[in-house]
């Protein structure tokens, strides 16, 4: 079950294209701190840089590797003019909340999300990649969702996503369901 926020996001993705599951990558983490340091030299050398994601997590995924620089709400602002210097205007953008830009380190993929630190969409992931790496039992169905991902459409890939992802967080939050 999707909240009317995931389903109004996932309705921008393709019905018609298909997803490409490729295993772990193990240079991932070289290329993340590749990039890491590319973000501190713009934005200082304090402000946190994380390794989200498929590739954080040693499974297979679509090949990218997710960087993200969680901010305060008040300074997300200040972070968007040094980014976009440094790797062009965002390719997706909520005010306030998300800034989504693209880059490659090497021929990897890399998205690197300026993040409100307290956005329940931040919060709820952060919460569910803990529960993940407690959880080796969850981590393996995961892998297991996104490899059944292979040839889906985006659409059909990330609502099969979101649907495990939001199983958890209501198992996280002791419901049978997300209460949003």
């Amino acid at each position: 079950m999707l909240t009317p926020a995931q389903e109004k996001w996932i309705a921008q993705f393709s019905d018609k294209d298909q997803i490409t599951v490729l295993p772990f990558d193990p240079t991932a983490e070289r290329k993340f701190a590749a990039v890491r340091r590319k973000v501190q030299a713009a934005l200082g050398p304090t402000v946190p840089v994380e390794h989200h994601g498929a590739t954080s997590l040693g499974i297979s995924g679509q090949d990218e590797i997710d960087v993200y620089v969680p901010v305060p709400e008040e300074q997300f602002d200040s972070f968007l003019a040094p980014l976009t210097a440094l790797f062009g205007p965002p390719r997706s953008y909520y005010r306030r909340e998300r800034a989504r830009f693209v880059t490659f380190e090497g021929s990897k993929h890399v998205n690197v999300f300026l993040i409100n630190a307290t956005c329940r969409a931040w919060l709820d992931g952060c919460r569910f990649e803990a529960h993940l790496r407690a959880h080796p039992e969850a981590l393996e169905r995961f892998r297991q969702v996104k490899a059944a991902g292979q040839g889906l459409s985006s659409r059909a890939y990330f609502r099969r996503k979101l649907e495990f992802i939001n199983e958890i967080l209501a198992l996280e939050e002791g419901t049978t369901v997300l209460a949003r």
